[in-house]
């Protein structure tokens, strides 16, 4: 009987699991960015670059993680729906029509991610909901923030 007992502390332990690694990407602003709340369809035409400004006319800066990076995975699948070679390809050329400025800056970090969204007016990021600090603002998907039921960035 003792090894139901353990059996048993096993698999309730194993049921956490999941829990444990989930987490939820977290659309970030610069403070100035205009813009408390967007409909996951306008995400999207902002991360492939088919929105340029916001409606004050403000260029639009998106910050994100390396697409081929273990944290992408949530933004790469749910945002972008193509593979990570196909994100860095549309990131290749919408950076190409953009002469003046970046319009999707690529980083390394979560951290280079904020600080990059921080320190740029206009700009946005996708992000580790763990990462947020006090220097940017968080941005609400179709009404929900991270870690609300029904948030759109809910990942494991």
């Amino acid at each position: 009987m003792p090894n139901r007992s353990v059996l048993a502390l096993g698999l309730v332990l194993l049921s956490w699991v999941p829990c444990a690694w989930s987490k939820d990407i977290a659309l970030v602003s610069n403070k100035s960015t205009p813009v408390a709340t967007i409909t996951m369809a306008e995400l999207v035409k902002v991360c492939k670059a088919q929105i340029s400004h916001w409606p004050n006319g403000k260029p639009i800066t998106l910050v994100i993680r390396e697409p081929a990076s273990p944290d992408a995975k949530i933004v790469v699948d749910k945002v972008y729906g193509m593979s990570p070679n196909a994100v860095n390809a549309l990131v290749a050329g919408v950076n190409h029509e953009h002469v003046n400025r970046a319009a999707i800056v690529v980083v390394n970090s979560d951290d280079a991610l904020v600080k990059k969204v921080e320190s740029t007016p206009g700009a946005v990021g996708l992000v580790d909901v763990y990462s947020i600090t006090s220097g940017i603002a968080v941005v609400k998907i179709g009404g929900k923030l991270p870690l609300e039921p029904g948030y759109s960035l809910h990942g494991n």
